[in-house]
């Protein structure tokens, strides 16, 4: 189960927009709480609508950033600009990492925008995502 913000929610939405049409990427952290409330946005090398490679140099900079910092690597996210929020093939064929868990963030109009899922050895298995609200 993963616990994100609201906050973050709106902002990795945000990012996928501004890249439109082509898919965003970055990392997710999450603090000492376990909620994710930090983001990281990373380049799409590929700038490509139905796939992404993050920036080698960004990503090593995001995760020595999150250890000074304290947070845990929680998730790798990217958009879906015109397709729902699951795992395409290639999605499934890149999961490199079967312990990370993979957030995709759907751009359509649709319920079910954001769901995270964990792939291994050709299976994606999706696993629940918890939006916390803001303390108003």
């Amino acid at each position: 189960m993963l616990k994100i913000s609201e906050e973050i929610v709106a902002a990795i939405m945000a990012h996928g927009r501004r890249e439109m049409p082509n898919e965003a990427c970055g990392y997710l952290a999450a603090g000492p709480d376990g909620v994710v409330r930090h983001h990281f946005e990373l380049t799409n090398m590929d700038r490509a609508p139905d796939h992404f490679t993050m920036n080698p140099a960004e990503q090593f900079a995001a995760i020595r950033r999150m250890r000074e910092e304290g947070l845990q690597t929680a998730a790798v996210y990217h958009s879906h600009p015109e397709t729902p929020a699951r795992p395409s093939e290639e999605d499934i064929r890149l999961a490199l990492d079967p312990t990370m868990l993979y957030v995709i963030v759907s751009l359509l109009p649709a319920p079910n925008a954001v769901r995270g899922f964990r792939i291994s050895q050709g299976e994606a298995q999706e696993e629940e995502i918890i939006i916390v609200r803001s303390k108003s």
